[in-house]
């Protein structure tokens, strides 16, 4: 059963179009409950994590960020972090078949520049 932070951070979390972090999550909980404190939106995103409610995305040198469960897999910039949403459908029956085995599920992260850290890299060059 969830706690009314457990709701209010599942409302925030779906609702977003982003890829928020904990602390982002924080501040918009804060809005509506002050007084919260951040180990408690912790405490809920671990909670709403492991009851598949939402998912955390994990990329090497960045914050966690949390996002809806909706089946989608992810862009991420190699230079910035940037985390986009991509919808390449399930894979699930292709992987199993590579793999041999059943899969529970995949995350699926490709790493490429986005547009303005390629600006950026080009404009060094020159």
């Amino acid at each position: 059963m969830l706690t009314k932070y457990g709701k209010k951070i599942l409302e925030i979390v779906t609702a977003s179009s982003g890829h928020m972090t904990a602390e982002e999550i924080f501040d918009a909980l804060r809005q509506t409950y002050p007084a919260v404190v951040l180990a408690t939106v912790y405490n809920n995103l671990n909670r709403l994590c492991q009851e598949d409610l939402i998912r955390k995305v994990s990329v090497e040198g960045m914050p966690d960020r949390y996002d809806r469960t909706l089946r989608h897999d992810h862009l991420v910039c190699k230079q910035c972090g940037r985390l986009l949403d991509i919808d390449l459908g399930d894979l699930t029956a292709q992987l199993e078949q590579k793999a041999g085995i059943s899969i529970l599920s995949y995350d699926l992260k490709l790493m490429y520049l986005c547009e303005d850290c390629r600006k950026k890299l080009s404009k060094k060059g020159m």
